[in-house]
This record gives C-alpha cells, sequence and structure tokens, in this order.
C-alpha cells in the first residue's frame, strides 16, 4: 500500500496554526506564536499538542490583526525560534500539515525554516469550499455552522479565537467533520489530497513584460 492509498485517517497529519507580526511586513514578518496538534485516528491527539509564544525580540505595535496578548512585550521571555526549532523539526518534518488557509501559514514558516520537510499541505478552507458550507468560511464562522466551538474550547482550556492553540484545536476537529460532510466513507489520503491538497511551492509569478503596467502599489 503507497502512503496516499492508505485511510486518511491514519495518516501522519499534523495541525498546525502561526500568529504573526503582519504580512504587511513582508519578509520582516515574525512568528509570535504556533501550536502543533497531532491527528491520532482522525482525532486531536491534545495529550501531546504543542503550542508556545516566540519572544520576537522586539516590542509588536497593538494592531488589529495582531491576535489578544500578543502585543507590546508580552511575549518578552518567551522561547525564541532558535530554541524551539528542534521541537518543530521533529514533530513536523514528514507530516502533511493541516491548516485553515493552510498556505498563509506554510509561506511563514518556510520563510523562517527553510530546511524543514513536510509531505505536504491540507486546506480546510479548500475543503470547506468543495462541502459547498453555506455562509462565511473563517474558521470560528464554520466551527459555529457545525456546532463544534464548545468542543474547541473544551480541548483548548486557557485559550482563545485567533490563538494559536484554539485555532489549530478547531482545526483538527473541522477537518474530520468536513471529510464526513462531503466525502465518501472511509476516504484514502490521496481522496482527501485530491480535494483539499495544495502545493508546497507556491507558483512563481509570471515574467514581467517589457513595459509593464503601473500599479497602486508603485
Amino acid at each position: 500500500m503507497t502512503t496516499e492509498s492508505q485511510p486518511w485517517h491514519t495518516a501522519n497529519l499534523v495541525a498546525l496554526d502561526l500568529e504573526g507580526s503582519g504580512a504587511q511586513e513582508r519578509d520582516q514578518e515574525q512568528i509570535l506564536e504556533i501550536a502543533a496538534v497531532r491527528l491520532l485516528n482522525g482525532h486531536p491527539d491534545m495529550a501531546t499538542a504543542y503550542s508556545t509564544g516566540i519572544d520576537p525580540g522586539r516590542a509588536i505595535p497593538a494592531r488589529p490583526w495582531i491576535s489578544p496578548g500578543l502585543a507590546g512585550i508580552a511575549l518578552q521571555g518567551q522561547p525564541t525560534l532558535d530554541d524551539i526549532r528542534p521541537a518543530l523539526h521533529a514533530r513536523l518534518n514528514g507530516a502533511w500539515l493541516v491548516g485553515h488557509n493552510i498556505g498563509v501559514d506554510w509561506r511563514l514558516l518556510h520563510r523562517h525554516l527553510p530546511d524543514l520537510t513536510v509531505a505536504g499541505l491540507i486546506d480546510t478552507m479548500r475543503l470547506a469550499r468543495a462541502a459547498t458550507i453555506p455562509g462565511k468560511l473563517g474558521l470560528t464562522d464554520l466551527l459555529a455552522h457545525l456546532q463544534l466551538t464548545a468542543a474547541v474550547t473544551a480541548a483548548a482550556p486557557g485559550s482563545q479565537p485567533h490563538r494559536a492553540l484554539w485555532d489549530t484545536t478547531g482545526t483538527a476537529l473541522l477537518l474530520p467533520a468536513l471529510i464526513r460532510r462531503h466525502l465518501p466513507t472511509h476516504p484514502t489520503l490521496q481522496q482527501l489530497i485530491a480535494v483539499a491538497g495544495i502545493p508546497t511551492t507556491p507558483p512563481q509569478p509570471a515574467a514581467a513584460t517589457a513595459d509593464p503596467q503601473p500599479t497602486l502599489f508603485d
């Protein structure tokens, strides 16, 4: 049996969420918090869940997109990214990373850990679109629609929406709920990837023309 022909719930799946300082910082964006929750037989294994703040080495301005509790010098004294690098490699190398809009998290993670090698990416937002869930497709919206919010809060006590552990736990509970709704009974990993997989390497931008048109950002 090849890896992708195995039942999805037996694969090495790890739900992941990062909280960052903001994409507007481009190459200077810092990871402020990270959580990883392994899925064991299709369920979040909270006993081995990993979550930590990361000291960015500077104050983080309080902005609307900064998650609660991460602004200012709130992360001073937390481990640095170098401190947790071995733990992240041990947990994530070779795994299928599962996240809500996982491409965003992967770009930031790969920028800071370019030697991290994963099996692939599975996006619960893409799976939700395929399942034609009505309404908004944000993580908290989907969890509320599927009546999973209380289960997430119970599984991740002390956390809250838009913090890494809560969102990662929510993703780990959302994935099997969406699979039950959209995919055949006992789908394979390959069937899941066909619907929700995204490439680890983003497409390259098209080559510039000889006379490029100006944009609002020029």
